[in-house]
Formats: C-alpha cells, structure tokens, sequence
C-alpha cells in the first residue's frame, strides 16, 4: 500500500510537469502569432531605407571576436562593409588566433598600425595593435590584435575601442541581410514608453547556402545530416519561442551571434562576464537586474521576428556535443549567480515568469528526463506499469511534438519563406520524426554531459573550438 501510494505520487508529479509544459509551448505559439501580427500591422509600410535620411540616427559599433576564422574572415567583413546605415564602425577583434586570421584580413583590406586613443573602461586581455585601412573605401573598418581571452574578453576589447552609442555583437562567421542594421536599431528610435536596452532578431542557418560578394544569394536546405535537425530548432526557439517571451517583455537571451545593446548601460553594468561560458544569457540577464535594481525605469529588450542572420552551425557529432555542452554549462552558471532573481516580485514577469521556466524547464528538464526514464525502468522491472495509460500517453507526446514542429515549418513558410522546394518540404517533415528519436535524446545526453563537466570539472571556462567548413561560393 505505502508503494502504490508513492507510485501515485510521483505519476502526478510527472503528469503535472509534462501538462504544464505541453501548456507552455501552446501558449507560446499563440503569443508568437499574435506579435508576428503586431510586427506586420505596424512595419508592413516601412520604408527602412528611407531611415538613411534621418540625421540623428544612433551611432553604431559592430563588434566581431575572430578566433581562428580564415575559412570565412573576408567574405564576412564583405557582407558587413555593405550594410546599409548612416554612420557606423566594425570593429574585428582578432582574439590570438593561431592561424592566417590576421593575415588575411590585413593584406585583403590594407590596414596599417595607427595609434588610437582609447579609455579601458572594461577589463580585458593585453591589446597589441589597432589596425585601419589606407583604402577611403574601408575607412570605417578597425582591427583589433590582442591576447587570447575567450569571446567575452574580445568583446570587452571592442567595446573600450567603440566609439560609437550601441554595439552590435556578432559572431565574425555570421552573414546579415543587408538592412539588419536599420530594422535592429527601429526599437531604439520608436519606443517612448519604454527604454530600450538591448534588441536581437532571428538567426537563420547558412550551412549549404550559396553566398556572392559577401551575401546569401540562394538559401538552400543544408546538405548535412546534423545541420538538417538544427534547422528545426531554430524555427521553434526563434519563431515560436523568442517571438512569445518578447510579448511578454521577457526575453532573458540574446543570440550572442546577433545582438544590438546600449553601449553605455554594458559599461555601467560591467561588461560581458570573463568568468562566464554563456555570456550572452548572462549578460541580459545581468542589464535586467539594473534595470530594476539601479535606474527602476520601464524598459524593454525587443526582439525583430525577420531573419536578419545567417550563420553556419556545427556539421560533426563532435563539435555539435562541444557547443551544446558548453551552452547547458552557460545556463547553469547564470542561473546560479542570479538566483536572487528566482519568484522574486521584484523583479516583475522576469522574476515570477521567465527566470522560473529557465530553471525548471531549462536548468532541470534534463535532469527530469533521465529521472523519469530510471522510474519508467523500475516501472517495467517490478511489473508496475500501466501499459494502456503509458501508449496513451506516449501518443499524445509524440503527436503534440510533431505537430509543433509542423507548425513551425509552416510558420516560417508563411511568413518568410528563405527555405524553398518540394525536396526541402519532404526532408523536414521526415526530420521531425528522426529527430525524435536520434537528435532529442542526444541534446538530453549533451546537456546531462554538461551538467557532469560544470560540477565536476575544474575548467568550467573551457570553450572548445568551433571547427568552420566556410560558406559555399556562387560559381
């Protein structure tokens, strides 16, 4: 009687998680439909260009960390070049790279030594050199030589040298459409009743696509086995996840690939956390907590629903494991230093709505999971297992899933359409039924590795290398 009883117990506690999660990624879905709405009704006649004319448009500083990127350092210096806006910077920070990185960019774009005044009000690693071009046609390109420090450290570097109000933090292999800029800083210059302090817009991935003089000529499905299932994660987490929280002025991240901040507000703030492996969580998280801590102001982190990105993700096991790893371990590590935050009133729907589902749906879930899985073991062993009620419910998981995912497809089919074809329609619907049973339970053993590595490793800190293939050239 008294196992029954437990047993009882903890088919609740599962029943509870699972139906409140189901409700979460519901509501999100309609949240992100009804800011896609809000978005097209009040930017459907814009004229971005038309901004170009504006005479006191933000200033802005592009910051790009290198660190071993020779496969694609110039076109995507290319692409950033040929951004449309009225006064900007880029400012590539060559982080101790150990191959032609420097080089490359050097020779390519004529730089030379100057001497350029700066005020180090950020911590960072040793800078060696700041490079600028002979050629007029460059004259707002910068290139910063310094000792490696990780991303954070080249990003803190940037931001000293910037001289401009906002940054831009992106990462150096990504490739923007052309009117990222103008779209990303819209927020900025349109928002009275709150101050904007960050924005971040859609990232879409180029693995396989074509680019010509630094720009995506023709998106095409990737090729990859790997880079096929991330693809439909991005759908979700940006179409259908990062669209709701910004409904809700909750959006605790920022792609650390494609962000625009307030330059002055980091500064106060501290800069991007050295200490940090998932510095771009932290840091928004840490601008929120002085936003209601310090200045106690309405405010809000906005978030573009266009995809304005494109970049290239992992295509081996190895470096996928690496990355997913590392961002669990990034996680883990904000979530701890703002735990204050956690159910905190005081810090609004942040505090009380989304700090709580990073934790628990998030930080937990993995753990969860393999939990649930050793109790459905022992389930099976003692012979205690409602078999009608487990296929039951398993249907029900496995078809809501899949039916997410179907809307996410459509979603971006809909609204954006980049991804065309019959061949690449067929290979995403047969990859929302493979990913449920090779890509979701390797994230769950990725992420379980990553809470393994945080509590147990000394080097916690430990980036790994991202192993570029580089962008595919239009003949």
């Amino acid at each position: 009687m008294y196992q029954i009883q437990w047993i009882d117990v903890l088919n609740s506690v599962f029943f509870a998680y699972a139906c409140i999660l189901f409700a979460m990624y519901l509501f999100n879905a309609i949240l992100s439909i009804l800011e896609l709405r809000s978005y097209s009704n009040k930017n459907e006649y814009v004229n971005y260009k038309s901004m170009l004319a504006f005479e006191k448009l933000p200033t802005i500083s592009i910051i790009a960390p290198a660190y071993n990127e020779e496969k694609t350092i110039i076109e995507n210096i290319k692409c950033l070049i040929s951004l449309q806006y009225q006064n900007f910077e880029i400012i590539i920070v060559n982080d101790g790279s150990n191959d032609n990185t420097l080089l490359k960019v050097i020779e390519h774009f004529d730089l030379v030594k100057v001497s350029r005044a700066f005020k180090l009000e950020l911590d960072c690693a040793p800078i060696k050199s700041i490079y600028q071009s002979k050629n007029p046609a460059y004259n707002h390109l910068v290139l910063i030589d310094k000792e490696n420090g990780g991303k954070a450290d080249a990003l803190n570097a940037g931001i000293n040298v910037s001289q401009n109000d906002l940054f831009l933090a992106i990462d150096v292999d990504c490739i923007l459409e052309s009117d990222a800029l103008l779209k990303m800083v819209k927020p900025f210059i349109d928002n009275n009743k709150h101050v904007v302090i960050a924005s971040g817009g859609v990232v879409r991935i180029a693995n396989s696509s074509e680019v010509t003089n630094g720009r995506i000529s023709k998106v095409n499905y990737p090729k990859n086995f790997w880079a096929k299932f991330q693809v439909l994660e991005y759908f979700r987490a940006f179409t259908l996840g990062r669209m709701a929280w910004s409904k809700l002025n909750g959006l605790l991240i920022i792609s650390g690939a494609f962000g625009l901040f307030d330059k002055k507000r980091v500064i106060r703030v501290g800069g991007y956390d050295k200490n940090s492996i998932g510095e771009d969580l932290e840091l928004v998280v840490r601008l929120r907590r002085y936003m209601h801590e310090v200045e106690k102001r309405k405010y809000r982190v906005a978030f573009i629903p266009d995809p304005l990105c494109w970049t290239e993700v992992p295509e081996s096991y190895k470096v996928l494991s690496r990355q997913r790893n590392r961002w669990t371990r990034g996680a883990i590590d904000t979530i701890l230093k703002h735990k204050k935050m956690f159910l905190n009133p005081k810090y609004g729907r942040v505090g009380m709505i989304s700090f709580p589902y990073w934790v628990v749906f998030e930080w937990l879930a993995p753990l969860i999971q393999i939990i649930g899985l050793i109790y459905l073991f022992l389930t099976v062993i003692f012979g205690l297992l409602n078999l009608h009620v487990f296929i039951t419910l398993l249907l029900f998981v496995f078809s809501f899933s899949v039916m997410y995912s179907l809307f996410a497809i459509f979603f971006e089919a809909y609204t954006y359409h980049k991804y065309k074809g019959v061949s690449y329609m067929s290979q995403a619907v047969l990859f929302i039924f493979l990913e449920m049973f090779i890509y979701q339970p390797l994230n769950m053993v990725f992420s379980l590795s990553g809470h393994f590595d945080f509590y147990f490793k000394k080097n916690k800190k430990n980036w790994g290398e991202m192993t570029r293939t580089g962008f595919t050239k239009e003949k």
